[in-house]
């Protein structure tokens, strides 16, 4: 076992997934609705927690994994949810009010991204969480960076298409398009950027930008 592959066993054991997550994580199993790793969860919730974050928008419910995380470090927000399953929306409402998660602080909302997203208000959110619909990762990115206010972050996990992105030779729709986003946000003027290689990976955007 190479030193990376040790470090991300170490890592993946480590971490204590709290008993609700745990629940609505079974769930999205069941759902076929592939959740975030714990080891993904728990950085979105660290970051909610640093950017004392207040308004978030996640674009893919799934059962409830990830936005049971981020509300976990941000526990005065608000979290909008969006997903076009209602079967999902269904069992992340049960996942929330299996963890007392309070009505007012979610609000689910059925439908496309690409839908929805261009009705929000501008730069209006602390966290926008992108995880649905990888071949509309970069659409999906730009309403991100339009909607989160200056200093907001766009959470993108999943960045590293299971290795498939490190790999030169892999250039499908999907790998490509996490490819470019990773490259064109390091390069941007607009944002701070970075990956981490934990779990599934997580490309971490914060808006720096004058609107």
């Amino acid at each position: 076992m190479s030193e990376h592959d040790a470090n991300a066993r170490f890592i993946r054991e480590s971490i204590v997934e709290p008993n609700p997550i745990a629940r609505a994580r079974a769930h999205a199993v069941e759902l076929g609705a592939a959740p975030v790793s714990a080891a993904v969860g728990s950085q979105i919730a660290v970051l909610a927690a640093a950017t004392g974050a207040r308004s978030i928008v996640e674009i893919g419910t799934g059962a409830g994994v990830s936005g049971l995380w981020v509300l976990r470090g941000a526990p005065q927000a608000v979290l909008t949810t969006i997903d076009n399953e209602p079967e999902h929306l269904a069992a992340a409402r049960q996942s929330f009010t299996e963890a007392r998660i309070p009505a007012t602080r979610a609000r689910f909302i059925t439908g496309r991204a690409a839908d929805v997203l261009p009705r929000m208000n501008e730069a209006s959110y602390d966290i926008v969480l992108v995880d649905a619909d990888p071949e509309n990762v970069i659409e999906y990115v730009e309403h991100g960076l339009r909607l989160a206010r200056t200093g907001g972050m766009v959470l993108v996990p999943r960045v590293l298409a299971g290795g498939r992105v490190a790999d030169p030779v892999q250039r499908d729709e999907v790998t490509s398009a996490y490819r470019s986003l990773i490259q064109e946000t390091q390069e941007s003027s607009a944002v701070l950027a970075t990956v981490s290689s934990s779990g599934e990976g997580l490309l971490q955007l914060i808006s720096i930008a004058d609107r």
